[in-house]
């Protein structure tokens, strides 16, 4: 694992198949409530159809019918 430092923060960088992948939790770790931007962020609706669509292009066992009820439900009280 490498990692690099941004303003300060140690941000992990994990290669996997030659693709790298860096961690949102290093990178918020060192801003006031960080993790809850990151919660924030995640039940966003256009969060949760992003990421249904990225996962669809590279997960092959993607389960479509079952990402329609959670996408439905993204961004409800």
């Amino acid at each position: 694992m490498a990692k690099i430092v941004v303003d300060n923060a140690e941000i992990t960088i994990l290669e996997i198949n030659e693709k790298d992948y860096i961690s949102l939790t290093d990178m918020v770790r060192n801003i006031d409530n960080g993790l809850a931007l990151i919660e924030k962020w995640l039940r966003n609706k256009n969060t949760i159809e992003f990421l249904g669509i990225w996962e669809g292009i590279y997960n092959p066992n993607f389960n479509f019918p079952e990402f329609e009820g959670i996408k439905n439900m993204a961004g409800l009280k």
